[in-house]
């Protein structure tokens, strides 16, 4: 579904600062791929090239067989296959819940405002928030409004969806009910690339994970083989210190 070639991703001036360095990677369908690793690694620049919120700095990146990193690629159309669900919701406060699902459906898919609104109050009992179709952004808990913001990408019916540290905003206890909905994604089949540092989610839900450090996969691996025979010297210290 999604496969990465000699990725590589420059900041500032004279792109001196090297984020991601020579990345390639393949990511099937129906896969869920977990990618974890030590802060400024990389993870969320590697997520956001993917569907080119960052633009790489060289390197092709393929979506469904077609070259996204092309100029003539048409990315807004590709983004609508792709869901992407951020560390800070970015639901719009001046919208009803209603409004912020059906938005993206009505203007992007031209679907009918009725349509839009059916399928939107699917999505809310879906994630368990059916009484807040017409209640504000700002009235909700954080973990609420983050699963709205998940209804709001299935809304756009996307082929994959993007995750970047969807918990790390969250107090702890609103923790599990966001993940308690992602593993029930997972479990739907639906593929998904996520970065997190919540582990019992990687070694519960991932098919596979990749850990990132200074710009490069260093190693990957099914859970089991991952967190219980871990090869690379420094996956062995982040574990260490996480577990």
């Amino acid at each position: 579904m999604i496969t990465v070639k000699n990725l590589y991703k420059n900041f500032g001036e004279n792109d001196q600062i090297k984020v991601l360095k020579n990345v390639s990677e393949h990511i099937s369908k129906g896969e869920k791929v977990v990618i974890i690793g030590p802060s400024g690694s990389g993870k969320s620049t590697f997520l956001r090239c993917l569907n080119r919120l960052e633009e790489p700095s060289s390197g092709e990146i393929y979506f469904e067989n077609q070259l996204i990193t092309s100029p003539k690629s048409d990315i807004n159309k590709l983004r609508m296959k792709m869901g992407m669900v951020f560390q800070h919701f970015n639901l719009f406060p001046h919208l009803s819940i209603m409004e912020n699902i059906t938005l993206g459906p009505i203007k992007l898919l031209k679907m009918s405002k009725a349509d839009a609104e059916k399928r939107a109050t699917d999505l809310l009992k879906r994630v368990g928030l059916p009484d807040k179709a017409n209640a504000y952004p700002a009235q909700l808990s954080g973990g609420q409004k983050q699963r709205i913001a998940i209804a709001r990408s299935l809304a756009m019916n996307p082929d994959v969806m993007l995750f970047d540290e969807p918990t790390s905003a969250l107090d702890p206890e609103m923790v599990g009910e966001v993940l308690d909905l992602m593993k029930e994604l997972a479990s739907d089949g639906m593929t998904m690339v996520v970065v997190t540092h919540e582990m019992g989610f990687a070694r519960e839900v991932a098919t596979r994970i990749l850990f990132m450090d200074e710009g490069n996969i260093l190693e990957q691996g099914t859970p089991d083989e991952f967190f219980s025979n871990p090869k690379n010297p420094r996956l062995k210290e982040f574990l260490a210190k996480v577990l």
